[in-house]
């Protein structure tokens, strides 16, 4: 591992350490909390007030791309009748958190398909993990 590689490392150590991932993938539904900082300014003490605040976005994560501390995901919802995408960095701070809504179960990395369809044909399966299948199974059998 050369220096910059290990430099990477302990900065994506450091960056997890204080709020933990969840691990996901494309075609999971995912509630992104980021931090928006608005910049108002007062005319009568003629300063600019900083106010930070935490939006939500919930949508379908339609890809991941790059390794390490680049790594981004994207995020696809649809509003008021409009599709709507946000690329988010991974190790971001402005990334307050990352939630899983619903696993999807998808047979891409890539779910750029989506981008041209609408209603039924948009929906993606929900995907069972093998670990919860066999806790449900020993659960019935007791």
């Amino acid at each position: 591992m050369n220096l910059l590689q290990q430099l990477e490392a302990e900065q994506m150590v450091a960056l997890k350490g204080k709020k933990g991932r969840p691990e996901f993938r494309p075609g999971d539904t995912l509630k992104v909390n980021v931090k928006v900082v608005d910049a108002t300014f007062d005319e009568k003490t003629k300063q600019t007030k900083t106010r930070e605040r935490v939006q939500a976005f919930e949508g379908v994560c339609i890809a991941r791309q790059g390794e390490g501390i680049n790594e981004s995901f994207t995020v696809r919802k649809i509003s008021y009748g409009e599709g709507v995408e946000r690329v988010f960095p991974v190790y971001s701070p402005l990334v307050d958190s990352v939630t899983i809504v619903r696993k999807g179960k998808v047979r891409r990395a890539k779910l750029y398909y989506l981008r041209g369809r609408r209603g039924k044909s948009a929906r993606i399966g929900e995907r069972q993990d093998r670990a919860s299948e066999l806790a449900a199974a020993d659960a019935a059998e007791a």
